[in-house]
C-alpha cells in the first residue's frame, strides 16, 4: 500500500462537523454580513461597526467562511466570491437568504433527528403523514421563503412552454405554493389561464404574488388536495412541480390517471424533480432520497425511468427529460 493510499480519518471528520458550516452560514446571513462586505466593509473592524458584532467574532467568523469557501481573504481584508455576490448579497435580486426559513426549518431538521427511526421504519419518524399532512403550515413557510431559488427554474420553464404556444392556453398549477410557475407562464403568454390548487393557507401566498405580477385576472384557485378535489376537464397543461417526490409509486400514479382524466387530447404535464441518475449516486440531486426518507412516509427521488412507467402506467404515452441550466432539477414532459 503506498502512502497516498493510507486510510485517513478526514472524510469523518468533515462529515461530523458539518453542521459547523450550516450554523456559520445561518450566522452570517443573520448578521448581514455579506451584504456589509459588498457595500465596502473588509476589515473585521469595518464589519464589526457595520454588523454591531465583536471585531474577534466577526474576523473568526470571516476566516471560517473563508476556508468553506463564501468569502477571498487578502492580507486582512475579505471579499465575496462571485457566488456569494450573487446569491447572499441581500441587495441581489438573486438573494437565496429567505429560503434558510424554509430548508432549516423545525420540520426538516427534526426528521434527520430521527433519521435512525426513518431507517428503520422506511419512512419519517416525525408524525404518520410527515410533511404531507393536510393543511401543514410549514408549506406557507415555504411559500414565502423559497421564491428566490424557484424564480430561475420557473422562468426557465416558463419559456420552454410560450416558445411553443403563444395562442389561448389553460394551465393547471398542482400543489402551487408560492405559484410563481403558472404566474410566470401567465407572463409570458397574455393568452394563459392558470388554474392553482393548493391549501387556502398556501393559495393566500400565490394569489398576492400574481397581484404583485399584474395577472390576477386570469388567475383562478382550486381549495384542497389534488387526490380528492374535482379537477374539471380540458387543460392544455398540467404543471407538477416538486410533489410526486413526496408519496409512493401507487399514490403517484394515482394522482397521475386524475391528471390524465383532466387533459385534452394532446395535452401536456411538465414535472419539476428531483431526479438522480439511474445508478442514484452520480447527479447532484441523488442526496435527495435522504430528505425523502426523513420527512415523509414514503417518497423517493425517483430516477426517470421510475417517473416514465408511472406515466404509462396512468394511461400517458412519450416523456421526455431536460436538465434546467444552472440547476440540479430537472424537468420531463409528457404527452396525453
Amino acid at each position: 500500500m503506498s502512502q497516498s493510499d493510507e486510510p485517513t480519518p478526514q472524510l469523518f471528520f468533515q462529515t461530523v462537523s458539518a453542521y459547523q458550516q450550516t450554523a456559520a452560514l445561518k450566522t452570517a446571513i443573520e448578521l448581514d454580513l455579506f451584504t456589509a462586505i459588498a457595500e465596502g466593509n473588509r476589515t473585521p473592524a469595518s464589519l464589526a461597526k457595520r454588523c454591531k458584532t465583536s471585531e474577534r467574532g466577526t474576523r473568526i467568523l470571516c476566516d471560517y467562511l473563508t476556508i468553506i469557501g463564501f468569502l477571498i481573504k487578502n492580507n486582512t481584508e475579505f471579499r465575496l466570491t462571485p457566488d456569494s455576490a450573487t446569491f447572499l448579497d441581500k441587495r441581489s435580486p438573486a438573494f437565496f437568504g429567505s429560503a434558510l426559513t424554509f430548508m432549516l426549518s423545525s420540520t426538516l431538521t427534526d426528521g434527520f433527528d430521527g433519521l435512525t427511526e426513518a431507517v428503520r421504519k422506511g419512512g419519517t419518524n416525525l408524525d404518520a403523514e410527515g410533511t404531507t399532512a393536510p393543511d401543514h403550515p410549514e408549506w406557507v413557510t415555504f411559500a414565502r421563503s423559497m421564491v428566490p431559488l424557484m424564480a430561475w427554474p420557473a422562468r426557465w420553464i416558463a419559456s420552454q412552454v410560450t416558445d411553443s404556444t403563444q395562442g389561448p392556453m389553460r394551465v393547471l398549477d398542482i400543489a402551487a405554493g408560492h405559484g410563481l410557475f403558472g404566474i410566470e407562464i401567465a407572463k409570458a403568454n397574455p393568452k394563459a389561464e392558470i388554474v392553482a390548487l393548493d391549501w387556502e393557507n398556501v393559495l393566500t401566498v400565490a394569489k398576492e404574488n400574481a397581484a404583485a405580477a399584474g395577472v390576477s385576472d386570469r388567475y383562478q384557485t382550486i381549495v384542497g388536495s389534488a387526490f380528492d378535489v374535482d379537477l374539471d376537464r380540458n387543460y392544455d397543461l398540467v404543471l407538477l412541480t416538486n410533489f410526486l417526490h413526496h408519496f409512493d409509486t401507487p399514490t403517484c400514479e394515482g394522482l397521475l390517471r386524475r391528471i390524465h382524466g383532466a387533459l385534452v387530447d394532446g395535452g401536456r404535464v411538465i414535472t419539476l424533480e428531483f431526479i438522480p441518475n439511474e445508478d442514484r449516486i452520480s447527479h447532484p440531486a441523488a442526496d435527495f432520497g435522504l430528505t425523502m426518507l426523513a420527512t415523509t412516509p414514503a417518497g423517493d427521488a425517483y430516477t426517470f425511468a421510475e417517473y416514465d412507467q408511472m406515466f404509462r402506467n396512468a394511461g400517458f404515452g412519450h416523456s421526455e427529460m431536460q436538465d434546467i441550466p444552472k440547476s440540479t432539477q430537472r424537468i420531463i414532459t409528457t404527452r396525453k
